[in-house]
């Protein structure tokens, strides 16, 4: 078994949504910290446990931004972490696993599925460290995370899709 510390420096979590039924628009949180600990003999024995800086979402929209960290969404003042505390992990392929956890957005938690695909070997970096990446990938309904804000259009269909299509993607330093 080995333990990374997820690199804030070099990760990240992705968001995309429907907007006004016709366009995706995609933002990201910059800070994404987290432990790692991964058996590959043993992948069932494996464990995350990430965390996700709200006021740290960046849609290049200050205004929406800042609706986004507001009590209609995520509000980040109450609720200022996204949690995520794997309960079961399962190979599904060489470099391929579900990672089944709790994930807690605006205060409210839920069992979801991540996917996680890519997992590379470890490389060591120019200071020694042994590294490695992952990308993580889910689809979250956000009302099932109590954010239900909402204004019908003219022409029929919602201002704000419900379905989150969620990327995280990960680099890792194996520690000590």
């Amino acid at each position: 078994m080995s333990t990374y510390q997820i690199d804030t420096a070099h990760s990240a979590a992705q968001f995309k949504v429907r907007h006004m039924m016709i366009a995706n628009v995609k933002g990201e949180f910059d800070k994404v910290t987290g432990t790692v600990n991964f058996d590959p003999a043993n992948p069932a024995a494996s464990t995350v446990e990430a965390s996700i800086d709200a006021s740290t979402i960046s849609t290049r929209d200050e205004q929406r931004d800042g609706h986004l960290k507001s009590p209609d969404f995520l509000d980040v003042e109450k609720y200022p972490a996204i949690t995520f505390k794997s309960k079961k992990v399962t190979a599904t392929g060489k470099d391929s696993f579900t990672v089944v956890g709790d994930l807690t957005i605006h205060g409210t938690t839920k069992e979801v599925n991540l996917n996680v695909e890519e997992l590379t070997e470890e490389a060591k970096d120019p200071w020694g460290n042994m590294r490695r990446g992952a990308t993580a990938k889910a689809r979250i309904n956000r009302k099932d995370f109590d954010m239900h804000f909402n204004v019908a259009l003219e022409a029929g269909g919602f201002l704000v899709g419900e379905d989150v299509d969620l990327t995280i993607d990960v680099e890792m330093i194996r520690q000590a």
